[in-house]
């Protein structure tokens, strides 16, 4: 791909009380193959040293900008603030405490330019508390739309692409709510693509830490529970199947 057809990437990387993490995150999008990229961070009012951290990496980086929210707003709205001040055709999103292999932006950019698609996604692997691999890998479908994904929760985001040529920013506004926001967001966005492609490698880690591991399992089966009926409007009925389908590949894919 020559410099001059190098589409310009948007990575949206929200961020509370993450200095355990921050910097390994953010130098896994810097070392990327490829660099045709802004980092737009949005701090939800941490109140440890998360913004020291990545003040001090502006310094040397200049395509890493901060937004400071001026109360603690969640996830979804951190977000949608830096879509609005995103200035990429593709947008990536990447969680404060999850790491990307180095060539993830090349390959997926590159794989969805080859199949023409508004709305990508990747494999990903489990990692650790200090993000070693874990070994286990998922490997989601090559195509999933909305009744599949209602059912299979399995569009991890810190491995979501999405072609603004495509999608207005508006399409990709994540609905306000404090748990879930993502899967609502990816549910809204394939009634317009009408599917989803999956680049099927891992190319990002998702680490799991004490706080995410079992003691949030009712709290996910609440939360899933709760887009169904609230965000959804799924009629009772219409909830009983997709639950079932979630609750069985959320077990498979920890299995």
């Amino acid at each position: 791909m020559k410099h001059n057809q190098m589409p310009f990437i948007s990575v949206i990387l929200p961020m509370y009380n993450a200095e355990n993490f921050i910097e390994e995150t953010i130098k896994t999008v810097l070392n990327q193959t490829y660099q045709n990229f802004e980092i737009l961070i949005v701090d939800d009012c941490s109140n440890d040293k998360s913004v020291n951290i990545v003040e001090s990496l502006m310094k040397e980086y200049k395509n890493i900008k901060l937004y400071k929210n001026t109360e603690n707003l969640g996830v979804a709205i951190s977000r949608n603030r830096a879509v609005k001040n995103s200035n990429g055709r593709f947008i990536c999103y990447l969680d404060a405490d999850d790491l990307w292999l180095p060539n993830k932006l090349e390959k997926q950019l590159n794989f969805a330019l080859q199949n023409d698609c508004a709305f990508s996604f990747t494999g990903y692997e489990f990692a650790t508390s200090t993000g070693e691999k874990s070994g286990k890998i998922v490997n989601p479908p090559k195509t999933i739309n909305y009744k599949e994904a209602l059912r299979n929760h399995t569009i991890f985001t810190s491995t979501v692409m999405l072609d603004l040529s495509k999608l207005k920013k508006e399409d990709v506004m994540m609905p306000n709510v404090r748990r879930g926001q993502d899967t609502a967001t990816w549910w809204k966005i394939l009634k317009i693509t009408n599917k989803a492609f999956c680049l099927q490698e891992p190319l990002s880690l998702y680490r799991r830490t004490n706080s995410s591991l079992s003691s949030n399992k009712l709290k996910a089966i609440k939360r899933t529970w709760y887009l169904f009926r609230k965000v959804e409007r799924l009629t009772l009925i219409q909830t009983i199947i997709p639950f079932i389908g979630y609750a069985y590949n959320a077990v498979k894919r920890r299995m």
